[in-house]
């Protein structure tokens, strides 16, 4: 038997022990905000160890966790040295947006309807910490001769920008891998993503009575004319095409505003938070300070009626996240992904930009070339994730599981 169809039949053999681990991590809550997720970290340590996988446990200290908004992070790093040779690290996270509304099923429940596992993060991305881990143990259960090493990275700020998870781990050192592969979707191989800016924007007005409102400035009347302005660029955008497969055009979104007293009180202040992605081809100082003399000019243009004040605006900065620009030495794990992506699923896998934005990018910020893959449909859509009733096929899981222990196999061959 090739060493091929071993992996594919030891991952066959012990598809429901990945598919049991997958509905523990889900159930164990990662809702980010508010980011308490240390106790995830501590349960998926202990799942790994009792797989003789043993995983280092890099608490990030309360302060620096506090300062990115988060509650608490832990992240995790196994290492698996085979010999001298190239490191390839396989990166997924643990945090998650909250479930909000509209679920079937309980969003921690891992519940399996019609070959369908539903829960919070079943597609984005705690189905790569299963496929990645059964992929190594996979790749382990061959006891082949292998030149170099795996590392599996699990982190927790991939919601919030990676500031205190990936980049935490490779600004301090921790890690230096050669080649990494970060959660994705199985029936591409993702080489770009794009930039992401997002920006606090707060206006203020005079809270008022509402009975004698011409006392007062109303805030929101002013933020309604600031998200004119903001939303009237989205036009503009349309214009612009990136040159990237994958990837359109840039776009912005307003998605939170908050503010006000009471209903009786005349706002005297509103938080907008705005996302502006950005395509690879963007420069985010230049995005960054036409946003920013957009909600200026908003804000000078705006004429309070009945003879109120001026609005006052503060913009701060809240996520600068770079696009993905793909470096050179990543062909050796696209053409392995494609290779076995193809056999595995029975079609050609290609490699595609994507207008997410991941924590891939800091690995490449840091030199170290990487591409998206892993467990899920051909789109977001498909998967619900982010949305309610998120679910993951299972034969996704167990196909993908099989790529990523092939394409290891392939790259950790001794010269």
């Amino acid at each position: 038997m090739r060493p091929e169809q071993q992996l594919d039949a030891w991952i066959d053999a012990h598809f429901d022990e990945e598919v049991r681990f997958l509905q523990e991590l889900v159930r164990v809550p990662t809702d980010t905000p508010p980011g308490n997720n240390a106790p995830h970290a501590e349960r998926t340590a202990e799942l790994l160890a009792a797989m003789g996988l043993s995983a280092e446990q890099h608490a990030v200290p309360a302060s620096e966790v506090r300062a990115a908004g988060l509650q608490s992070i832990t992240n995790l790093i196994v290492r698996r040295a085979y010999g001298p040779g190239k490191t390839i690290a396989l990166n997924a996270h643990g945090d998650v947006v909250p479930p909000g509304e509209g679920w079937t099923h309980d969003p921690y429940g891992g519940e399996i309807v019609d070959g369908k596992m539903f829960g919070r993060a079943t597609a984005v991305s705690k189905s790569d910490i299963a496929s990645f881990t059964f992929a190594i143990r996979a790749l382990e259960s061959l006891n082949a001769k292998l030149a170099g090493g795996v590392e599996l990275h699990v982190t927790y700020d991939e919601e919030f920008g990676g500031e205190v998870g990936p980049e935490w781990l490779l600004k301090r050192g921790l890690t230096r891998p050669d080649l990494m592969i970060a959660a994705g979707f199985s029936y591409q191989v993702v080489v770009a993503h794009n930039g992401c800016l997002q920006l606090e924007v707060t206006v203020h007005g005079d809270m008022a009575h509402a009975a004698i409102p011409d006392s007062g400035t109303d805030a929101l009347q002013g933020a309604t004319h600031m998200l004119n302005a903001l939303y009237a660029l989205n036009a503009d955008y349309l214009k612009v095409s990136s040159s990237v497969e994958g990837i359109t055009h840039p776009y912005l979104n307003v998605g939170q505003i908050s503010g006000g007293t009471n209903t009786n009180v005349v706002p005297g202040k509103v938080v907008l938070k705005i996302d502006r992605r950005m395509i690879p081809e963007e420069d985010p100082a230049e995005v960054e300070a036409a946003l920013r003399r957009t909600i200026a000019d908003a804000a000078a243009s705006f004429r309070p009626p009945r003879g109120g004040h001026d609005i006052r605006v503060d913009v701060k900065r809240i996520l600068l996240a770079r696009a993905l620009q793909p470096l050179p030495g990543n062909q050796p794990l696209v053409e392995a992904i494609q290779k076995h992506g193809q056999a595995v699923f029975g079609e050609s896998i290609a490699a595609v930009g994507t207008p997410l934005y991941t924590d891939v990018r800091l690995y490449a910020e840091h030199g170290i070339p990487g591409v998206i893959y892993g467990a899920g449909p051909r789109t977001v859509r498909e998967s619900n994730a982010k949305r309610a009733d998120e679910h993951l096929v299972l034969d996704d899981l167990k196909r993908a599981t099989k790529v990523i222990a092939r394409t290891l196999f392939d790259l950790l061959q001794p010269s």
